[in-house]
């Protein structure tokens, strides 16, 4: 593949950060869209994406950079680098930061916190799914060994996918990545298409949980181990554990919220009438 989309002299364009960033574009204008569709003030769901993917970044590459101080106080240019290095414990310390900035913004500015979530779900689906066909460029998150004459496998043959992501090169692999990028957009369309008709707020946000628990769990059989922690004596990696806590997430968002004296039976016709009308005979 190419992790490298072009040059510029010697500055090198990364592939996985030009199409992850366009996915954010991308992202940031399904926001507005989707935020007038729930009737949320969208120049505040702008400020809240934006200020929640500074955050993760920023939460990320600090751990990154704690993680390995040592080396770069005797090296300080390899700070340029730490933008190839992407890890799940990474994304999950950006995910945790981003998550708790965007409902620290949204209770701040007293943005209803259900609505605000199912306006910015579907954008999250399209952003991932953008990421992962970043990664499938860069070799980030590669897959296990692929057999003999599988067709759709992908081989690695730039010295630079070894050096950011440590994809083995000359070898098969299953394209995970695409695996996990047609997952997630094929979520976010159906949360996309599915918010008009929703029964009521935060059930877009809780199906986004699911999805993505699903995709993650399941793509996770696909994609090579190395570095991503095990539990079980292998039966579970550390991302699976992970999709197994946002489906619990979802049952508890999507679980019945009415009280017992919520009925769901409709009103009969007389409920719109006034006291004095209702049960009155017709002369």
């Amino acid at each position: 593949m190419h992790p490298v989309l072009f040059r510029i002299g010697s500055i090198l364009i990364p592939s996985y950060g030009a199409i992850t960033a366009l996915g954010v574009l991308l992202g940031l204008a399904l926001a507005q869209r989707t935020a007038r569709i729930l009737r949320v003030n969208s120049a505040k769901i702008w400020n809240l994406c934006i200020l929640s993917l500074f955050a993760a970044l920023a939460a990320a590459r600090l751990l990154l950079v704690l993680a390995n101080w040592s080396a770069l106080r005797r090296h300080p240019v390899w700070l340029l680098g730490l933008g190839m290095v992407h890890h799940p414990l990474l994304a999950a310390t950006g995910t945790i930061t981003g998550t708790a900035c965007a409902a620290w913004y949204a209770r701040r500015n007293k943005l209803p916190f259900a609505a605000t979530a199912d306006a910015v779900a579907p954008s999250i689906a399209l952003g991932l799914a953008f990421e992962q066909l970043g990664a499938l460029a860069s070799g980030s998150g590669y897959g296990i060994d692929a057999a003999p004459g599988f067709r759709l496998a992908v081989t690695y043959t730039n010295p630079l996918a070894a050096i950011w992501s440590g994809a083995p090169l000359g070898i098969p692999l299953h394209p995970v990545q695409a695996y996990a990028a047609m997952a997630f957009l094929a979520v976010g369309v159906l949360l996309y298409v599915w918010l008009p008709f929703e029964r009521r707020r935060g059930d877009v946000a809780g199906l986004w949980l699911l999805g993505a628990g699903v995709t993650i769990y399941l793509t996770e059989m696909w994609r090579d181990q190395t570095g991503r922690g095990s539990l079980l004596h292998g039966a579970l990696d550390g991302p699976q554990i992970a999709a197994i806590l946002l489906v619990v997430a979802a049952a508890l968002v999507l679980r019945d919220r009415k009280s017992p004296s919520q009925s769901t039976i409709p009103a009969s016709p007389d409920a719109s009438l006034p006291p004095s009308a209702a049960g009155r005979d017709p002369a």
